[in-house]
């Protein structure tokens, strides 16, 4: 709660303050972050860990509701990466000039590439992308979970020969791509 008014503050004051929380406990400073931070449409940026079910750190650090919780907070963007590369490039889309609050949420534990460095570049918000054509189904995923989910689709395409399966990464949970 402290950690987050604080950074309030420094946003008050001209600062971009990046703030790192675990999800579970960001829940304990919802007001804060809502009457703090969003009303006042402070550029804070929370880099939200932990986000999902995080394993042996147990029931309680579980970061399962702040999609729901956060969704419906005025002046918020909320963000997911699907890979290291695309955490690289929100994070620094997320301090650039006229952003407003953003989240970007994460899962624990080690990423799935070895080269991670990519160019720093804007990533438009609110927007998806289409990683996978299809005609037969589509898989819609925000987050890393989208990894997993395209090896998915490949195993179902690999099982049953003619399936054809679209991909869509939604990036952006707030503002969602229309």
């Amino acid at each position: 709660q402290h950690a987050v008014t604080f950074a309030a503050g420094l946003a008050s004051q001209g600062y971009r303050p990046a703030l790192a929380v675990y999800s579970t406990f960001l829940q304990r400073s919802y007001d804060q972050v809502v009457h703090d931070v969003c009303l006042q449409n402070l550029p804070v940026t929370f880099c939200v860990d932990r986000a999902g079910l995080v394993g042996e750190d147990g029931p309680t650090h579980h970061g399962a509701f702040d999609l729901a919780a956060l969704r419906p907070v005025p002046n918020l963007t909320i963000a997911s990466p699907y890979d290291e590369a695309e955490l690289r490039c929100l994070m620094y889309t997320a301090q650039l000039p006229g952003k407003g609050t953003f989240v970007i949420r994460y899962p624990r534990g080690r990423g799935s590439m070895v080269d991670w460095h990519c160019p720093l570049k804007e990533i438009a918000v609110g927007r998806g992308r289409q990683l996978k054509q299809g005609t037969d189904a589509a898989v819609i995923t925000l987050g890393p979970i989208g990894t997993e989910a395209a090896k998915a689709i490949g195993m179902a395409e690999a099982a049953r020969p003619g399936l054809s399966i679209a991909h869509y990464d939604l990036r952006f949970l707030k503002p969602l791509d229309e």
